[in-house]
């Protein structure tokens, strides 16, 4: 038997439920959010069913794992999927700054990229502890990107770091039964059809290629190739960072990429003729694909978390879908929800 036999043939891990909750928000993305908002933010998720929460060390360094932990902890360990991610070690630092940081309010840790197999060990750790479980089902290795800034011109050094640090040492906490899989959490194709050529992962997040807005690569390039293996992808930023449901912002640095705006405008006109939430429609485009496993959209209210979890089940009629195709608003093939 062929090593792509073998790898067609693995049983790897999806979470029981698409429809999931993103702790962006929880860290101060974009705004200072208090905890006690946040906290009543994930127990309205949890009331209105969802049981799939992602969140990040990097997510206000710290700050999103405290306050997803201080209710998840409470819950049965078998009863949600939870993931979060490594690369990044936080540092002790008092009110640490970041330029045109993403992450408001107090920071009170530095950080610094270490995708090794000591880093991996010691941030699952930390995360553990910051969470207060005992336990995480996904790890994803976070922001290994050419888009990612933050690293310069380091980011082919980071990879084959990577290569022969984190992803291995994750393989090997796969079968020793820490985790349950692995892969990337990214905002571009490249890293994950990369990923696919010399790894074992099991699942990705994709963010910011898979919505209303722009959903051509991930259909076309990661969708077919990740199939072949049995790998799922959960899809980040199904909202756009706020942009399909009302938010003057388009994903995170701050630019409106020429023809969003546009597209945007288009998208709420057709929503219009049928009496769709653009965001509803949004979130069932984003889940509609066998390939995603789940949809992880944020909230820091427990309003914005209740309207989430019940878009994923509302009804949207099928002209909507077929005149979205007619403009040319989505792709011909693109899968869409038949309720």
């Amino acid at each position: 038997m062929t090593t792509t036999e073998n790898l067609t043939q693995k049983k790897r891990f999806r979470p029981a439920d698409k429809a999931g909750f993103g702790g962006v928000a929880l860290g101060n993305g974009f705004q200072h959010n208090a905890d006690l908002e946040c906290l009543q933010a994930v127990e309205a998720a949890w009331n209105a069913g969802i049981r799939l929460f992602d969140t990040s060390p990097w997510y206000g360094l710290g700050i999103s794992e405290r306050r997803m932990g201080l209710f998840l902890k409470d819950q049965s360990r078998d009863s949600f999927t939870l993931s979060t991610k490594v690369g990044r070690l936080m540092l002790p630092h008092e009110d640490f700054k970041m330029e045109q940081s993403l992450w408001k309010g107090k920071l009170n840790f530095a950080y610094k990229y270490d995708y090794s197999a000591a880093g991996v060990r010691r941030s699952i750790e930390e995360s553990l502890q910051r969470l207060g479980l005992s336990s995480i089902d996904v790890v994803y290795i976070h922001d290994l990107s050419p888009d990612n800034g933050d690293m310069k011109d380091s980011y082919a050094y980071y990879f084959e770091q990577a290569v022969n640090g984190a992803m291995p040492e994750l393989t090997r906490m796969r079968e020793e039964g820490i985790i349950k899989g692995w892969g990337l959490g990214v905002n571009t194709v490249e890293p994950i059809l990369h990923t696919l050529e010399v790894a074992d992962p099991d699942i990705f997040l994709s963010a910011c290629q898979y919505s209303l807005i722009k959903h051509d690569e991930d259909l076309n390039r990661v969708f077919p190739k990740v199939a072949e293996r049995g790998i799922s992808i959960v899809v980040g930023a199904p909202l756009c960072a706020g942009f399909l449901s009302g938010k003057d912002r388009y994903l995170y640095d701050g630019t409106f990429p020429a023809g969003v705006k546009e597209k945007l405008n288009a998208l709420q006109r057709v929503a219009k003729n049928h009496a769709v939430e653009l965001r509803t429609a949004a979130l069932q485009f984003a889940a509609t694909p066998d390939e995603v496993s789940g949809v992880i959209p944020g909230a820091h209210t427990a309003d914005q978390a209740v309207q989430n979890a019940h878009a994923f089940n509302a009804k949207v009629p099928s002209d909507f879908w077929k005149e979205l195709k007619h403009e040319k608003l989505i792709e011909e093939h693109a899968p869409v929800p038949n309720k």
